[in-house]
């Protein structure tokens, strides 16, 4: 450039009328750290209206702005991309994370470059170049937020070299392989789409980076054993590189079943649209639904202009209110839960099992919570109708030794999570202890009355706190409850016995 561009190129006026076209944000610091200059996009992007909530200086800056790497490592003001530029030095795309000192999330993330100029008057201008990448990052947050939630297995392939760059939690439990044994691994050592019933098909499209369709195949497992699946494969950008999202459904337990030969046509997404389990995003605030999955209105039977805006309290959708509030609170102390099992209800008002995992996501300049649920209503169905069959079975414990009848109540604890209040024998008064010990007996409410002199009445109320105090319903239950604190029929009525006044022989005449 020669003398007189440079002079035309520092020129005030005209360095104003060319930093106020660019896109990019552009900042102009003189050679003592001095800020002189800032385009409208610069300010906007940190969230200003005028150069002066900058700084007048770069430690200025430093004060009101705390810059860091996206290690998480926060830079010292010596190591500021202005502090730098002003030393003379010159760099390409430092990416950082942007947050006022004075709030706790980050609000931006720029990628800066620096450039110098000599002005003939007042020496060496520094220049700082920012690209505003916060929408970017911000949706890769979201993508690895779904992918690691999502409870459907997942791995991702990049295409340029096959080899794997990511997997979620789903794919190493389903496995058995630890993160270290598959990222960085060729395709070709571990070949996800090995005994694939298209194999060639899915060859064909992998190489053509297009959509692979659902197909049976074998996972090689690290014992050498394979898992039988079907997976899917779907083009994604990821890091930048074109990859290959494969996910998988685990057809072990349906296998030899018609289920497990079904042929879906349905592509495996990883997208949230698209995703097997019902998902929904909502408003960390206000828990306002802003978004839900096809899989969410196929269970819960809304359809999205029913429920989008409102929220899950407005619709009803907890069954619980206090497992909502705990919910709530849990997510205002660490912005995550994971496979909370809660009841959730549908349109229809019918209650569904369900586990709840979500983790705190940023959309735009909202926080957000995204939710992923899986039902389990056949599962939990299962187990109540075990319990059910098993406190049947009790009902009459005259037909069973006392070690069959504990190994029961094993069994039910082990099938059926305990409510009952955290109470033992030793807290059972006289009375509530004789009521108990009849029972274990197999006496009736009338056996009652006359073992005791109380009115049926009388017994009635009794036998009602007694099982309200011990967390039962059910006689059954309550034999139960005695047996697991080693109480049995023969042994219960012990003090009844003892206190019991001895009959009178009749007088001689």
């Amino acid at each position: 450039m020669n003398q007189k561009a440079e002079r035309a190129f520092c020129d005030p006026a005209r360095l104003e009328e060319i930093i106020s076209s660019l896109s990019e944000g552009v900042i102009v610091l003189d050679e003592s750290g001095s800020l002189v200059w800032a385009n409208d996009a610069a300010l906007g992007q940190h969230g200003l209206a005028s150069l002066k909530g900058l700084g007048a200086h770069y430690k200025d800056y430093a004060a009101r702005f705390e810059l860091r790497y996206r290690n998480n490592h926060r830079l010292d003001e010596n190591a500021y991309p202005m502090a730098r530029a002003v030393a003379g030095e010159m760099f390409q795309d430092v990416v950082v994370e942007v947050r006022k000192t004075d709030e706790d999330e980050a609000l931006w993330v720029h990628s800066v470059r620096s450039f110098h100029a000599d002005d003939p008057s007042d020496g060496k201008i520094a220049f700082l170049i920012i690209n505003d990448l916060t929408e970017q990052y911000q949706a890769e947050q979201r993508f690895e937020a779904a992918f690691n939630a999502n409870p459907a297995p997942a791995i991702i392939c990049r295409l340029s070299d096959l080899r794997y760059v990511k997997v979620n939690p789903g794919f190493l439990e389903m496995t058995g392989y630890a993160r270290e044994d598959l990222v960085g691994r060729s395709a070709y050592e571990i070949d996800v789409l090995s005994q694939a019933s298209k194999r060639e098909l899915a060859m064909e499209r992998l190489k053509e980076n297009r959509t692979i369709p659902q197909m049976e195949a074998a996972v090689p497992l690290p014992d050498g054993k394979k898992k039988f699946v079907i997976v899917a494969g779907e083009p994604i950008q990821y890091s930048d590189e074109a990859c290959m999202l494969f996910t998988f459904a685990d057809l072990d337990p349906l296998k030899g079943t018609e289920h497990a030969l079904r042929q879906s046509e349905e592509r495996f997404s990883k997208s949230f649209q698209l995703s097997p389990a019902p998902q929904a995003i909502t408003t960390l605030k206000e828990f306002k639904i802003t978004e839900i999955n096809q899989a969410f209105r196929d269970l819960f039977g809304y359809a999205e202009d029913e429920i989008i805006g409102h929220k899950a309290t407005d619709l009803i959708l907890w069954d619980d209110k206090m497992a909502q509030r705990q919910i709530e609170g849990t997510f205002e102390k660490t912005g995550f839960i994971d496979k909370v099992d809660l009841k959730i209800q549908t349109k229809n008002e019918v209650a569904a099992d369900c586990l709840v995992s979500a983790a705190t996501v940023t959309i735009g300049d909202e926080l957000c919570v995204l939710w992923v649920i899986q039902d389990i209503a056949d599962r939990k169905r299962s187990e109540d109708e075990l319990v059910a069959a098993i406190e049947a079975v009790m009902e009459d414990t005259s037909w069973f030794s006392r070690t069959v009848v504990e190994k029961l109540a094993g069994l039910r604890r082990a099938t059926k999570p305990s409510s009952q209040p955290s109470i033992e024998l030793d807290e059972l008064t006289n009375r509530e202890r004789d009521i108990l010990g009849l029972i274990c007996q197999g006496q009736s409410d009338e056996d009652m009355s006359k073992s005791l002199g109380l009115s049926p009445n009388t017994i009635r109320n009794h036998v009602s706190s007694l099982f309200r105090k011990i967390g039962v319903r059910r006689r059954a239950a309550a034999i139960i409850w005695a047996r697991e604190r080693g109480v049995s029929g023969r042994d219960a009525g012990l003090r009844l016995k003892a206190k019991r006044p001895k009959a009178r022989k009749p007088a001689q005449k």
